[in-house]
């Protein structure tokens, strides 16, 4: 039987973590998940996402810094404020910012 995994969420959008202080914007998209055993085992067990759903890769931040996270879809949640991110990555993937989600940057040939 074939599961529908539409994400929920799309590139380009502000998300904000269910659990933890951080927010950021969504670069890329794994319909499951697709990182290391290790990685996934890191997880407290209580904590520990199911892996047959989607997984987003976001340039992050919270109050200290900036860096890329994974995370899975049951842990985000639309991020509201309307506040830009300002990971320095932010500029080079995306254009300027409309109704909370920011555009893809047309990539440009060398």
């Amino acid at each position: 039987m074939e599961i529908n995994r539409q994400a929920r969420f799309q590139i380009g959008q502000i998300v904000r973590h269910k659990y933890f202080p951080f927010r950021g914007v969504i670069y890329d998209v794994d319909p499951t998940f697709n990182n290391t055993e290790e990685w996934w085992l890191s997880i407290p067990e209580q904590m520990r996402p199911r892996k047959d759903q989607p997984f987003y890769h976001l340039l992050a931040e919270n109050a200290e810094t900036e860096y890329v996270a994974y995370v899975s879809e049951q842990n985000l949640l639309p991020d509201e404020t309307g506040e830009p991110v300002r990971h320095p990555q932010v500029k080079e993937l995306f254009g300027p910012m409309h109704g909370g989600i920011y555009t893809i940057r047309a990539k440009t040939a060398h």
